[in-house]
């Protein structure tokens, strides 16, 4: 298992700070998400400060961006970090795509295995001289020349996740990816009863296994120790799950444990704005199930636990300061020890 820092309201002057500062930790990967900065850029400064980490979008929204875009921004970064960057792509919802980003939103499922196909065209085009042909109903590309062509990568072309909730975006990871992005919003049981079932069948059907695929996922976590008191952590997760759970598309992990009547409030509540008051609707139980909790150097243990044989990559729901490199010290040094008593 691996342990990565997620990146989620980057500023870019702080970028290489942060990102040298996190290789130094001893994370394994560096991942940004796509919020208020471009995932590209701040993964070019990423690049520039480290020289070990893997780096990569944790996600960078598909469908505003063509292709031959991505898989053009993929090249370059994995050129400049010399095989360090990993492409995670996502949908984002419906609504964030048309009224937010402006781009059309049809087949989420298909369109994102086309871009992730038509990509592969572009790459295998510019590493191996494979003529460009790739044609499907969204995308057909067949135009190229030497001008438009990047040199080959010497580390090969890079990984491409993709962020996977339900059934038919969980088996598009496992017949089309290097690996998935589960949402924090879950819960062991689900990885164990729906998310693993659902990749492993896409995996059966394109005659791979596991060894081809990975899954990752940024969980939610309770530090009892440390600089700031657990009383922030727990509240800082209840809003998140509270969120999270008051919105349709995740409505699968709530099925699954039995939740509904509490996600039909929190959505009620959604709607008219009361978002300081959800938390309070979510139980001990909830919190329990969906987060770990001990002190920082205990929270490695509790997460192998909890997710060694479920989970390939994770990290924690915090983002990284290294004001705070004290504890992320404690948690990376017991990562780190258990994982090679575990090899």
């Amino acid at each position: 298992m691996k342990f990565d820092s997620l990146l989620l309201v980057p500023q870019m002057t702080q970028i290489g700070e942060v990102a040298k500062a996190a290789e130094e930790i001893g994370f394994d990967g560096f991942f940004t998400a796509e919020t208020n900065t471009d995932p590209f850029l701040t993964m070019t400064l990423a690049a520039e400060h480290t020289h070990q980490m893997q780096l990569g979008t944790a996600i960078a929204v598909t469908f505003p961006r063509s292709p031959a875009i991505l898989a053009m921004l993929a090249w370059n970064l994995s050129a400049f970090s010399n095989g360090r960057f990993l492409l995670g792509l996502g949908t984002q919802v419906r609504a964030h795509n048309e009224r937010r980003l402006g781009a059309k939103w049809e087949k989420p499922v298909r369109k994102m295995r086309e871009t992730i196909e038509a990509i592969h065209a572009i790459w295998d085009n510019w590493q191996d001289g494979t003529p460009l042909n790739y044609e499907g109903e969204f995308f057909k590309l067949n135009l190229t020349s030497p001008f438009f062509t990047p040199p080959p990568l010497k580390t090969g072309k890079p990984p491409i996740y993709i962020a996977a909730v339900n059934e038919l975006m969980l088996r598009l990871v496992g017949k089309r990816c290097d690996g998935g992005f589960i949402h924090s919003f879950s819960t062991a049981k689900y990885l164990k009863e729906y998310a693993r079932p659902n990749v492993e069948k896409g995996l059966m059907q394109a005659d791979r296994d596991w060894n081809d695929v990975n899954l990752a996922s940024v969980i939610f976590a309770v530090p009892t120790d440390g600089s700031k008191p657990t009383a922030f952590y727990e509240q800082f997760v209840k809003q998140q799950i509270s969120f999270y759970m008051s919105t349709p598309a995740y409505r699968i992990v709530v099925e699954l444990h039995g939740w509904e009547e509490t996600a039909y409030q929190l959505s009620k509540m959604a709607r008219k704005g009361e978002w300081d008051a959800m938390p309070s609707l979510i139980t001990d139980e909830m919190l329990s199930e969906m987060a770990i909790s001990g002190t920082w150097s205990e929270l490695p243990r509790v997460a192998m636990d909890r997710y060694d044989g479920l989970l390939d990559r994770i990290g924690y729901y915090i983002p990284f300061d290294p004001a705070e490199k004290d504890e992320w010290a404690q948690t990376m040094s017991s990562f780190k020890e258990i994982t090679a008593k575990s090899n």
